[in-house]
C-alpha cells in the first residue's frame, strides 16, 4: 500500500475522481449489449409491437425492456430466445451487424460501431432512416440521399 500526504485535500479529491471515473466505466453499458438492445428496438418497432405488449409476452415490466433496449440491462440468453421467438425471429438477427472482435481491424471498432447503432435506433427519425433506406433499390438514389443528410448535417456543423 502506497500513503501520500495530502496536500490540503487535492490529492485525496484526485484519488476519488479516479475512483469514479472506474466507476464510470464498469458502469458503462456493454458495446454488444448497446446493440443486441438495439437490434430488439429495431424488430420490435419494425413489427409495431409496443414495449407493454413485448414485456406481457415476456413476462416482464415495460421499464425491463425499456433497459433491454437501451443496453442498461443484459439480456440472458434464454431471455434473448424469448423475445426471438415473440418478435418473429432468430436469435442471430440480434447480433447481425456486429462486427468479430477477433477480426476487428482498430481498437473500439466494435464499440463505436456499437455505440453509432444503438444511438441511431434510439430516435423515431432513425430508426424509420433505418428500416426504410435498404428499400431503396437503386444505388444512385441511396447516394443522393446520403448526400442530402452529408450536406443537412454540415450546415447543423456550421450553425453550432
Amino acid at each position: 500500500m502506497v500513503y501520500a500526504k495530502l496536500d490540503n485535500g487535492r490529492l485525496w479529491k484526485r484519488v476519488l475522481n479516479k475512483m469514479d471515473d472506474v466507476a464510470e466505466l464498469e458502469r458503462a453499458p456493454n458495446p454488444v449489449d448497446l446493440h443486441v438492445g438495439a437490434r430488439i428496438r429495431m424488430r420490435r418497432k419494425l413489427l409495431g409491437v409496443s414495449q407493454e405488449r413485448l414485456a406481457e409476452q415476456l413476462g416482464l415490466t415495460f421499464q425491463q425492456v425499456q433497459k433491454y433496449e437501451r443496453g442498461a440491462n443484459r439480456v440472458s440468453a434464454s431471455k434473448l430466445y424469448e423475445i426471438a421467438r415473440a418478435l418473429q425471429t432468430s436469435v442471430a438477427y440480434f447480433f447481425d451487424g456486429l462486427a468479430d472482435t477477433a477480426s476487428a481491424p482498430v481498437p473500439g471498432a466494435v464499440e463505436g460501431a456499437a455505440a453509432f447503432m444503438h444511438e441511431l435506433v434510439m430516435t423515431p427519425e432513425g430508426l424509420e432512416l433505418a428500416t426504410l433506406f435498404p428499400k431503396l433499390k437503386r444505388g444512385r438514389v441511396r447516394r443522393r440521399v446520403l448526400d442530402l443528410v452529408k450536406a443537412l448535417a454540415e450546415d447543423e456543423d456550421d450553425a453550432r
